[in-house]
C-alpha cells in the first residue's frame, strides 16, 4: 500500500484522541464535576470514547480493494489506544495538564 491511500487515515488516527477523545473525556468529567481525575482516570476515559468509533474501523467494503487498508486502520487504531494508555500521546497529555490547570 502507498503512502498516499493511507495519508488520510493516519491523519483522522492521529487526531481522535484529543480532538473526540479528550474533548469528550474533559466534558464528561465537567459535567460531573470531577475537577481533579487522575491521569489514569483520564486516559480511560479518553479511550472509553474513542472506543465509540470501533465500528468505524470496519466500515469499509469487505472486497479485496479494502483490505490492506482495513487491516492497517484497525493495527494503527489498536496502537493509538495502547499510546493513550501508557501516556505516549503527547496531545492527549497536554489536554490533562490543561484540564487539570484551568478546568
Amino acid at each position: 500500500m502507498k503512502e498516499d491511500d493511507r495519508f488520510e487515515i493516519e491523519r483522522a488516527l492521529d487526531l481522535i484522541p484529543h480532538v473526540i477523545g479528550a474533548s469528550w473525556a474533559t466534558t464528561w468529567f465537567r459535567l460531573n464535576k470531577i475537577k481533579k481525575p487522575t491521569r489514569d482516570e483520564y486516559r480511560n476515559k479518553v479511550v472509553e470514547h474513542i472506543k465509540f468509533l470501533e465500528n468505524l474501523m470496519d466500515s469499509f467494503p469487505k472486497s479485496d480493494n479494502f483490505q490492506e487498508i482495513t487491516s492497517f486502520t484497525k493495527k494503527r487504531y489498536r496502537e493509538e489506544i495502547e499510546k493513550i494508555l501508557e501516556g505516549e500521546n503527547s496531545e492527549v497529555e497536554k489536554r490533562f495538564d490543561r484540564f487539570m490547570n484551568y478546568g
